[in-house]
């Protein structure tokens, strides 16, 4: 299954992405997902988007974030 990344990445200050509306912690794990979760995942993503158009990128996600997250996962 395809991720939902736009390439539109940054984070909102509750770490949600305001380019595909994923939580950072989706993100992560995305490749590890299985089908069942990521069709979960996207299952949430239209609400999410409604309820966060007129948040903004409050942050990149950046490299230290990205393994941070996946270190805090595992």
């Amino acid at each position: 299954m395809d991720s939902p990344c736009v390439a539109h990445c940054g984070l909102n200050q509750d770490d949600f992405c305001m380019g595909c509306f994923r939580h950072i912690d989706e993100i992560v794990t995305w490749n590890e997902a299985t089908n069942k979760q990521k069709s979960h995942i996207i299952a949430k993503l239209p609400l999410r988007k409604t309820k966060m158009q007129a948040g903004e990128n409050t942050q990149l996600i950046s490299r230290k974030k990205w393994l941070a997250t996946e270190k805090r996962l595992k």
